[in-house]
């Protein structure tokens, strides 16, 4: 739950949308009208009259853009492919071998000086070298063969102080992913000064063709198409052998960082069910359960009355009648808190557009999506959305707050994601308590594959924004 601070603050008015939220769209600036929220004020009762409610979600309309043009990573063709290799091989050759020659100096001095203790600083200095070498040549061949990489990751401390750093730089330095890319690294060193030994060759071959041209068969052409074709060669073995080394460390990383993703999602999905259940067991328990208790006591009551007071027993009826009238609404609404079936019957802009009439502050809703999502995912957004409000409602003494939900294509696959940001312009100072409405949400979207920003600064505003892949 949001857990303002003691101290009294004013409310402030929400700042106006940036330009990349609203959009550009015919009509203003903003491209939207404010939402059923706003219009509809709350007066601190629980609700708004239903005539109100009904006429603000069928005047709220979702605004629709087009979508965004997906961007795909731009491979070299063949031919400039081979040339960037060439250059790539001829500038490893000059500085590769300087390079490779410098880190076993670095590593003999430091191994025949450990004994003084200068020698742990300067092997410290290596694995910080291999580990630069390594971030390098994982992001050389991904940008030259179109890879799709990830920077390799530094091994964290698991303990404070020396210990801690000490226990980290012997992880690092026997790192399997960081010594593939150096040694992928030094590979191609190799080849590239034998490159550059056929070039010298091809060179050779060529001013050999004028002094040897009266000779049938030519040997200075056939000197220059055998260094071409090992040059040639050469390219292509740079590319087998980076391609293998490199995409398979970058193919295991990535099922690696999968399988963490899903172990996450496991375990959110655990938290978030549990969440949910206590906050049923209480709702039940605090709520419905005392009020059906209540009813059946005014009906014993009645009973009791039927007889000698039959005014007074039918009192105690209609009494009883009403709390039971309670007791249904407000099973409706827990039930509505499980899962909105308005999601299924007209989508996530119409459930937006119900929750935001019933808001007990005003609401500013911007809804532009261009296609439905999967369940799971319109339900994450949704109910993050509903408890962000409910929270600002009762927590973060808020005025008003704006919803604004777009349909958004990020990451390396481009992969549709939808996106949705609420901000309220109360006192802030919210945190994540376990078992609280802010961990309810992080558990839910966690557990559909989504990930989510909280901001609240002491004195607001409170900005919580959400992303969930759309087909999670």
């Amino acid at each position: 739950m949001i857990t303002p601070q003691d101290s009294e603050a004013a409310t402030t008015p929400l700042p106006p949308l940036s330009s990349a939220d609203a959009g550009a769209v015919p009509g203003g600036p903003q491209g939207s009208a404010p939402g059923p929220g706003a219009t509809a004020p709350s007066s601190g009762a629980p609700g708004i009259p239903a005539a109100a409610a009904a006429s603000a979600a069928a005047g709220q309309k979702s605004k629709r853009s087009a979508p965004p043009e997906v961007k795909t990573s731009s491979i070299p063709k063949p031919p400039l492919n081979l040339l960037l290799t060439l250059l790539h091989l001829a500038a490893l050759g000059v500085v590769g071998f300087t390079i490779t020659a410098v880190l076993l100096a670095l590593m003999g001095t430091g191994i025949g000086m450990l004994v003084i203790g200068v020698g742990l600083v300067l092997l410290a200095a290596l694995v910080y070298a291999l580990y630069g070498i390594a971030w390098f040549e994982t992001f050389r061949v991904g940008g030259l063969y179109g890879l799709h990489v990830s920077a390799p990751q530094w091994q964290q401390r698991r303990a404070p102080g020396f210990k801690g750093w000490f226990t980290s730089m012997v992880r690092q330095a026997v790192d399997g992913r960081m010594w593939r890319a150096v040694a992928n690294f030094a590979i191609a060193s190799a080849l590239g000064a034998a490159m550059l030994g056929l070039v010298q060759g091809f060179v050779q071959a060529f001013v050999s063709v004028f002094r040897t041209f009266n000779v049938w068969w030519q040997p200075g052409i056939i000197g220059m198409l055998l260094c071409a074709a090992g040059i040639v060669g050469l390219a292509l073995l740079h590319r087998l052998i980076s391609v293998a080394i490199i995409g398979s460390t970058a193919t295991e990383a990535e099922l690696t960082e999968t399988a963490r993703l899903s172990a996450r999602q496991r375990e959110g999905a655990v938290r978030a069910a549990d969440v949910e259940r206590t906050r049923i067991e209480r709702d039940l328990h605090d709520g419905v359960q005392p009020r059906l208790v209540s009813v059946g006591m005014t009906l014993g009551l009645a009973q009791e009355k039927i007889d000698t007071d039959p005014q007074a027993a039918k009192l105690l009826v209609a009494e009883a009648h009403t709390s039971t009238k309670a007791a249904i609404t407000e099973l409706r609404q827990l039930a509505r808190g499980i899962y909105a079936s308005v999601l299924d019957d007209r989508g996530l802009d119409a459930a937006l557009s119900a929750l935001a009439a019933r808001s007990h502050i005003p609401v500013h809703l911007d809804v532009r999506l261009t296609d439905r999502c999967s369940r799971d995912a319109e339900a994450a957004v949704y109910f993050a959305i509903a408890e962000s409000l409910t929270n600002a409602a009762k927590h973060s003494r808020a005025s008003e707050a704006r919803v604004v939900v777009r349909m958004r294509e990020d990451g390396p696959t481009q992969a549709p994601q939808l996106w949705a940001r609420v901000e309220d312009n109360g006192i802030g100072g919210a945190r994540v308590t376990p078992g609280g409405g802010l961990d309810g949400i992080m558990n839910r979207v966690l557990a559909a594959g989504g990930t989510t920003r909280l901001d609240s600064p002491n004195g607001g505003p409170t900005t919580l924004e959400v992303s969930v892949p759309c087909a999670s």
